[in-house]
């Protein structure tokens, strides 16, 4: 085992190493051996150090190097040093983080989390937490427990008798609502059609002036940090509302909560502070490993009467169980990662990174301007979406440039208009990163151009 993990140890600090030189896609013939790992069912037992040389010699290569400075897809981050240290102690460990007595670290670790991130992002002290994949199972997580105090409220216990004869519960969402929330409501029984959308204005905000009238029955789907544009709902308006009416605000606020950490975004996340529920991505810009969520609820009794189970051989401890807020009972334990992240950059490390992706957007923004190419959005975030003239020229440049592998863009549609979205959250980019990234962009939409390929 010593000899194994020294092993993988040095195969990982080489991959590490030339992170900054690689393509970040891989070959077509990086792919192509990744046949070689098929085949039937082996007979018989292999060498686990051949085993690891295969997996490192065929799946390294046919890697998207995310954790690279220049990855700027699907609101990616990459992965901290010292989280991914942890993550690997924790590997070591092995521990089932469903229940205190399982592992006293693991519950422990959640707690202080827990703790830190009401603080950084600005939430309600005594708020409850779980540890979750995602921003999906996030979203599940704080709809259910909305779903069990709104329904509560009209006299219904939801989890003993479920959704069969249950009295209506109304879900007004925006007309940009991310589908990770949608998929929570299909989960939940809800229903994706069964939702009041509400206008939105050309970047993306709610109007909350097209809201319609909320009662005790109604839960209110926020963004805080829109997944085109970046932009935020106008939560202080819609939160006073909700709260003169008894209605549920649950926030998407997956990768933009984390601007209430510096003070010069922290005017953006105004009001989201007075919502019910709020779900956070950790493997975005926190750069933790995936998968790793939060789920954030004001009143906790709501969430762990939503998740929680009992058994004969499950018995509580006097402290926290972990698994009475998730849906998961046996899970691995993320606040590991989680932990040694904010540990290690603490708030002014935490502050620096968010601002300095948000001036690394704006510095794509203003060279894709200068270039001649037309910036769809206000960049009041992280978030850029650019066009580079008629839907086919614009899926050209975004083929082009993942296929010179210079970086990593995806493709978007935005209000009628074909785009490329340029997502800057990653720890390890730096401004060296974005020139190289924004010459890329700049030549292969050019080349196209004069080679009449647009």
């Amino acid at each position: 085992m010593k000899d194994l993990l020294a092993d993988v140890a040095t195969r990982a600090a080489r991959y590490i190493a030339k992170v900054g030189d690689r393509r970040v896609a891989p070959l077509p013939e990086d792919l192509a051996r990744l046949e070689n790992l098929a085949g039937p069912v082996p007979q018989g037992r292999s060498d686990p150090a051949e085993i690891l040389a295969l997996l490192d010699e065929i799946g390294s290569p046919a890697t998207v190097t995310t954790t690279g400075g220049r990855y700027y897809g699907f609101v990616n981050g990459g992965t901290l040093p010292a989280a991914l240290a942890a993550n690997w102690l924790a590997g070591a460990w092995d521990q089932n983080a469903a229940m205190y007595v399982m592992s006293p670290v693991a519950a422990r670790l959640e707690e202080i989390v827990i703790g830190w991130m009401t603080d950084l992002l600005g939430l309600p002290a005594g708020s409850a937490g779980g540890f979750v994949t995602g921003t999906t199972a996030a979203n599940f997580s704080g709809v259910a427990a909305a779903r069990t105090a709104l329904l509560a409220r009209a006299g219904w216990n939801v989890e003993e008798n479920g959704l069969f004869g249950a009295p209506p519960m109304r879900v007004i969402v925006s007309d940009e609502v991310h589908v990770s929330l949608l998929k929570a409501l299909q989960m939940l029984g809800l229903g994706r059609s069964r939702v009041t959308r509400v206008p939105v204005d050309g970047q993306g905000r709610m109007k909350a002036n097209s809201l319609p009238a909320l009662d005790d029955k109604t839960l209110v789907c926020l963004q805080a940090g829109n997944v085109n544009t970046g932009a935020f709902d106008p939560a202080n308006e819609i939160c006073a509302r909700a709260r003169e009416t008894g209605a549920w605000v649950h926030v998407d606020g997956a990768f933009g909560l984390w601007a209430a950490v510096s003070p010069a975004y922290a005017y953006l996340v105004e009001g989201f502070g007075n919502a019910d529920s709020w779900a956070i991505d950790c493997h975005k810009w926190l750069n933790v490993p995936y998968d790793s969520g939060l789920v954030m609820v004001r009143h906790g009794e709501y969430l762990r009467t939503a998740m929680s189970g009992s058994a004969a051989y499950l018995r509580p401890s006097g402290f926290r169980e972990p698994w009475h807020h998730v849906p998961e009972a046996s899970r691995r334990a993320r606040g590991v990662e989680m932990w040694a992240a904010i540990r290690s950059l603490g708030r002014a490390g935490l502050r620096e990174m968010i601002e300095r992706n948000c001036r690394q957007a704006k510095a794509f923004a203003k060279g894709l301007r200068d270039a001649g190419f037309e910036v769809l959005n206000d960049v009041v975030l992280n978030q850029v979406l650019v066009s580079f003239g008629s839907p086919e020229e614009t899926r050209r440049v975004i083929t082009g440039l993942q296929e010179d592998g210079t970086c990593w863009c995806g493709g978007t549609e935005w209000q009628g208009r074909t785009a490329m979205r340029i997502s800057v959250c990653c720890w390890a980019t730096t401004d060296a990163d974005v020139q190289r990234s924004l010459g890329a962009m700049i030549r292969v939409a050019r080349g196209l151009r004069h080679s009449g390929s647009g």
